[in-house]
């Protein structure tokens, strides 16, 4: 987690470092000129009172960044990451060691219709990186068919929690498992949230037979993994584009199995998806699974076949 305190200003970071923060349920850290620093816990914002080096529900209290202190932070950044600082950031975000995710946001500059670099930048969000080993052990044994996997997707909306599910079925499925043996999994990871890849490293666990192809659009890295490294399974997140269907089309016809996410609140809002609903005609992918959040916090699912007809 020191990664994460080490690209503040020093000023800061001392009393960070002295602060309780709790890392374990800390889920993003805001940073924006000339407002609080506010740590976000999921359900609650606390703000950081720099005079007592603690925590505080009191927004007047909380330490109000400068554009010192964000010029600060980016100079930090692209010191401790000087590789990708430069490759990313026309994505809009840097991956730290440990893989954590720095969003930047401030005035772009465009090129050709594409962002070339962000400037002025004035607005950091911090993700904290959490693996969350084991929440998917209930789901798996629904996916699996034979000594293969059902083609998967996996919904819901955003901040449920597809993803970290997405990320833990890679693991289990890539190490095997008590009923099926490890499988190759090729996993692209466009936007690098699920592997978190740092200098190529993947950061988080996802199976000793993964191989990762970071940073990659999905059409064009599902293609690529198909030519060079014969999985048997290819995951993907947020699906969504035409570009998508048309690779996963040629997946499934080059004999690898899917299993993919893509946001949708609820099994009506899925099946108005225009590319779900030829998906369905197709009965591309045999398991549906929908995400929801408890109020107690917890996560439930329910499944559905490929007419989405509920199973369980």
């Amino acid at each position: 987690m020191k990664s994460i305190y080490y690209i503040f200003p020093v000023k800061l970071r001392e009393g960070l470092l002295k602060c309780r923060i709790h890392m374990d349920c800390l889920e993003e850290i805001r940073v924006r000129v000339g407002q609080p620093l506010i740590f976000w816990y999921g359900a609650k914002e606390w703000y950081y009172d720099a005079h007592g080096m603690h925590l505080t529900e009191q927004s007047e209290d909380g330490y109000i960044m400068t554009e010192e202190d964000l010029a600060d932070m980016v100079m930090f950044l692209s010191r401790y990451s000087v590789y990708a600082f430069e490759e990313e950031m026309h994505n809009g975000f840097v991956t730290l060691e440990g893989g954590h995710r720095v969003g930047i946001a401030g005035q772009v500059r465009m090129e050709r219709g594409k962002v070339a670099d962000i400037r002025y930048i004035s607005f950091l969000n911090i993700r904290v990186a959490k693996q969350k080993q084991g929440c998917a052990r209930n789901l798996l044994p629904y996916l699996i068919h034979g000594k293969q996997i059902y083609n998967t997707l996996l919904v819901s909306a955003p901040g449920i929690g597809k993803t970290t599910y997405l990320r833990d079925c890679i693991r289990m499925l890539s190490d095997g498992t008590s009923y099926l043996s490890g499988l190759r999994i090729g996993l692209v990871d466009e936007r690098s949230e699920i592997a978190a890849c740092y200098l190529g490293v993947p950061q988080n666990d996802v199976g000793r037979r993964t191989d990762v192809l970071d940073r990659c659009s999905k059409s064009e890295g599902m293609r690529i993994l198909l030519r060079s490294m014969s999985p048997q399974v290819i995951a993907v997140d947020e699906l969504g584009t035409e570009e998508d269907y048309q690779a996963v089309e040629q997946t499934l016809n080059s004999g690898s199995r899917i299993l993919g996410t893509l946001h949708a609140a609820d099994i009506q809002e899925l099946k108005e998806k225009r590319l779900v609903q030829k998906w369905l005609a197709h009965h591309t992918f045999e398991r549906y699974v929908v995400l929801h959040k408890a109020e107690s916090g917890s996560r439930n699912f329910k499944i559905y076949d490929d007419n989405l007809e509920l199973l369980c």
